[in-house]
């Protein structure tokens, strides 16, 4: 490095990348793991604050204290020691051992300043580069009376993993139940109701009627466990998206306003990369012209490398449900999602201000018009519907387990109007009704 390059650097003054200090004190180790923490520096000893060269008489000793000075640094840094005349430029490249302390504590380079790091910043830090993974963790308080035998077996059928070995030995196979006790992992897949133990474990679905998130026409709060949280989600999207057919013939085309196969993908990409450290919820939102997932865990690589780098913050969760159908290959969602929308006419934004958002925006205008909403194929033709009940028809094939007061609430219309178009659709043999009135569910008439 060039004499020039030295007076170029110092006109460009301290920021995000440069430190300069008229000498070494006890803050050169503070600079140190500052610059590791964040993107890594230089730090310019023998120039003053306002860029004037003061130099210092630089000594074998003088850079044996400084190799020192960041060997003391937990981890131990690495650094690189250059002459430029009579100053010393000290590079610190960004560590992959994060994050670093030393005897003052932790600090970030935040511009032309290195700040103390708050805890929540330090543990944010330590997970990104993945020290600690909420998921692996133990929950302490666990017991055994919640653990849930259902969702156990459920899972252990989507998986395709025999049920023939002791339950204990099953979870330690997969890693959910160690020396140690129940971990995160196993609470969220397996506990009776998993909010107990870990208060982000719900999720938020919510119809709007709007965009501005005003008038709101239902709202749930689950708490199912990852695999019943990923379901319900799905099938309470599915619900609420309009599919038009063209019949033609004997052959009918589904055109849906949105592709499930991309806020499926959304959807799961939200719960197994959420981070579970945070006070919060997912959210999965339907509103009028669009569907937004967003959660609040943030990228763990630079936002120009998204789309080409896959990173994963709960290893164990994701390892789980890579044993499903929900999860086909890591690393891959995002693409499909993208995929999807594409084949499907819908515009999808990907958005990381204060979470990660996903907006995939409606194909309105790309759907044949003309086409009759939601009406299934095999409703005979001779028979007259209105509107609203083949909106019923259509909220049954969706979910045949749909009560008479869910689809007032749907549909917006009285219980005893709902009541007089089911009467209908029974007397015309479109809908029949089966089992008993409180456990039984709906079933549309294919052969009539």
């Amino acid at each position: 490095m060039k004499k020039l390059n030295i007076q170029n650097i110092i006109k460009l003054g301290e920021g995000q990348y440069i430190e300069f200090k008229e000498s070494i004190d006890k803050s050169l180790q503070k600079e140190m793991v500052a610059f590791a923490n964040a993107s890594g520096g230089f730090i310019y000893i023998g120039v003053k604050d306002n860029g004037d060269i003061k130099g210092v008489k630089i000594t074998n000793k003088l850079k044996s204290l400084i190799q020192d000075t960041a060997r003391n640094c937990d981890p131990s840094l690495s650094i690189l020691i250059n002459e430029i005349d009579n100053v010393i430029a000290i590079e610190v490249k960004e560590g992959v051992n994060k994050p670093y302390t030393c005897s003052a504590g932790f600090f970030m380079r935040m511009g032309a300043n290195s700040q103390k790091m708050k805890r929540d910043e330090i543990l944010s830090l330590a997970v990104k580069s993945g020290k600690i993974r909420y998921d692996e963790q133990i929950c302490e308080n666990f017991e055994w009376k919640d653990f849930d035998n259902e969702k156990f077996e459920y899972y252990l059928k989507l998986a395709n993993i025999s049920n023939n070995l002791p339950k204990k030995d099953i979870l330690k196979n997969l890693r959910v139940l160690t020396n140690n006790g129940f971990t995160n992992a196993g609470v969220l897949y397996f506990a009776k109701e998993p909010y107990k133990y870990i208060i982000t474990s719900k999720i938020r679905c919510i119809h709007f009627n709007d965009n501005k998130r005003v008038d709101i026409l239902d709202k749930k709060l689950i708490d199912r466990g990852i695999v019943g949280n990923i379901e319900y989600a799905i099938a309470y999207i599915k619900e609420r998206v309009p599919v038009k057919y063209e019949i033609k013939g004997a052959r009918r085309k589904e055109f849906p306003e949105y592709p499930i196969e991309a806020y499926r993908e959304a959807i799961v990409n939200a719960i197994i990369h959420f981070d579970y450290y945070l006070g919060d919820t997912i959210a999965i939102e339907k509103l009028s012209d669009k569907i937004i997932i967003n959660n609040k865990g943030e990228l763990l690589f630079p936002v120009k490398d998204f789309g080409n780098r896959s990173e994963v913050r709960n290893r164990l969760l994701a390892d789980l449900l890579s044993r499903t159908i929900y999860m086909e290959k890591a690393g891959t969602g995002i693409k499909r999602v993208k995929d999807a929308c594409m084949l499907n006419n819908n515009k999808v934004v990907f958005d990381f201000t204060d979470a990660f958002w996903v907006t995939i925006m409606s194909n309105k205008t790309n759907v044949p018009l003309n086409v009759p909403l939601n009406v299934p194929l095999n409703v005979p033709l001779n028979v007259p519907l209105n509107d609203r009940q083949k909106q019923i028809i259509a909220h049954i094939i969706q979910n045949n387990s749909i009560t008479q007061v869910e689809l007032s609430m749907e549909l917006k219309v009285t219980d005893k109007t709902i009541k007089r178009d089911l009467q209908y659709l029974q007397e015309k043999r479109i809908i029949e009704r089966k089992g008993s009135k409180k456990t039984g569910y709906w079933e549309v008439v294919s052969d009539k």
